[in-house]
């Protein structure tokens, strides 16, 4: 499985990238907002530092429009930022549109916000490079967010489709382990969910045992 953060903050990003497990970033404008980047320029600036930062991964960049026209300008306004970008496309009737010019062209896509089978097999058949299913916004409303992720791998693995299953609002540890065992090829979270896979008490306190008698030994 591929670990993807979801952030635009530079610090986490270079956190994660020294731990050896970065393969990608997702990123919107709230992300955006959230660390003061505001304005065509700057965003775009911010971009391209992010992908400095993550070198050879994926980096996905959301457009703001929502009409045909507009996605594919927007879109390729973001892809000639770095060949790294991915541009993040809603999942609606021009956005899907928009993923099969983008296909066309040879520019990656991310379809997000998507809630169901049906949608995700359209963008696969549009030609998505990744659709990213939001299993913690399913959960909030009495879904099973799970069960999602383990459907759309059945789907994608009976039809071969070449469409990464990327699996987004992820909240904790659990359903990034749980994601992983169901067979998503990538989990996008916050920094801290992927810091929480260090943690385990039993870790902790066999370590503190160790330190101990080490210093008991150095007496």
């Amino acid at each position: 499985m591929k670990f993807f953060v979801d952030t635009a903050n530079l610090q986490e990003i270079a956190e994660c990238k020294a731990l050896g497990v970065l393969d990608g970033v997702t990123t919107n404008p709230s992300l955006m907002a959230k660390v003061g980047i505001t304005g065509k320029d700057a965003i775009f600036a911010h971009y391209k530092a992010i992908c400095e930062i993550v070198g050879e991964g994926d980096v996905s960049a959301e457009v703001i429009a929502t009409d045909f026209e507009g996605i594919v300008a927007e879109g390729e306004a973001l892809a000639a930022i770095d060949p790294n970008i991915v541009v993040k496309v809603p999942m609606i009737k021009d956005g899907v549109k928009a993923i099969k010019y983008f296909t066309e062209k040879g520019i990656k896509t991310n379809c997000t916000l998507v809630f169901s089978a049906g949608q995700a097999i359209l963008a696969a058949k549009a030609g998505a490079t990744y659709v990213s299913p939001f299993i913690g916004r399913l959960d909030d409303i009495g879904a099973d967010g799970l069960g999602f992720i383990e459907q759309l791998v059945r789907i994608f693995d009976n039809y071969g489709f070449e469409t990464e299953i990327l699996a987004a609002s992820i909240r904790h540890t659990t359903h990034l382990i749980a994601c992983a065992e169901m067979g998503a090829d990538v989990a996008t979270c916050p920094a801290s969910v992927i810091m929480g896979l260090l943690k385990h008490p039993l870790t902790d306190s066999g370590l503190a045992t160790f330190l101990q008698d080490a210093k008991k030994l150095s007496l």
